[in-house]
């Protein structure tokens, strides 16, 4: 199935998100149109590269960001990695979730958010 392909179907079961958009540093961002808000994660591909992933550091909710700003670290067993914000804004919300279980982000990196970004 293409990545393209994918995203339509992925969006499609979160109506009022559009469709994922992804950076070349591999971060994926999605859009809630209703609340100007946005998920971030990696993908699939990024996690592969990654390799197990053992730990998830993520930022406070209330921070404020500018774009290409680091917004989170995963440390696997073979590296650790920033993961960057594709826009400004400030933190809403983190998934407690991945930083809990950060296996969850290999087995499900394309469903795995990080944070939810107020943008600006």
């Amino acid at each position: 199935m293409s990545m393209r392909r994918f995203a339509r179907l992925f969006s499609s079961m979160h109506c009022h998100y559009s469709a994922l958009r992804f950076t070349k540093s591999h971060e994926w961002i999605q859009y809630d149109v209703n609340t100007k808000t946005a998920k971030i994660g990696i993908t699939n591909y990024a996690q592969q590269q990654l390799g197990e992933i053992i730990h998830v550091e993520l930022e406070r909710v209330g921070k404020k960001f500018n774009q290409n700003d680091s917004i989170s670290v995963l440390e696997s067993v073979k590296i650790a990695a920033d993961v960057y914000t594709p826009v400004s804004g400030t933190i809403k919300a983190i998934n407690q979730a991945v930083e809990k279980e950060p296996w969850l982000i290999n087995d499900k990196a394309m469903e795995s958010w990080l944070v939810e970004i107020a943008f600006t």
